[in-house]
């Protein structure tokens, strides 16, 4: 069973910046694609980024490309999300997944899942 706890959340001006943390345990998480999710009161889960469980070319919502970067550390069981120049309708829950086939944007494709993390972008 895999366990993973996210961190790094919290209230953040326009324009600003934050960096997600996702910590893995209880599994091998060099195995496991990695995701991140999000979604705001009222509407569904969207997929937000994504890196294959060996790194290579990570994939991004429209959204988020440009702005967001999506990052992990094998050696720290840890993916990161990065970022910047945060807007209100960023504003949500994010949450981190894990796949263990391979890279899906698709939120019924992932295995595992974090409680959740806040993000709050006030205009």
């Amino acid at each position: 069973q895999v366990q993973l706890v996210e961190s790094g959340g919290g209230l953040v001006q326009a324009g600003g910046s934050l960096r997600l943390s996702c910590a893995a345990s209880g599994g091998t998480f060099s195995s496991y694609s990695m995701g991140w999710f999000r979604q705001a009161p009222g509407k569904e889960r969207e997929f937000v980024a994504a890196v294959y469980w060996s790194g290579g070319r990570p994939y991004y919502a429209d959204s988020a490309k440009g702005r967001f970067t999506v990052s992990r550390d094998n050696a720290k069981n840890t993916v990161y999300l990065q970022m910047n120049s945060l807007k209100p309708e960023d504003t949500a829950v994010y949450y981190c997944a894990a796949d263990l086939r391979s890279v899906s944007m698709v939120a019924r494709d992932y295995d595992y899942w974090g409680q959740g993390t806040q993000v709050t972008v006030s205009s």
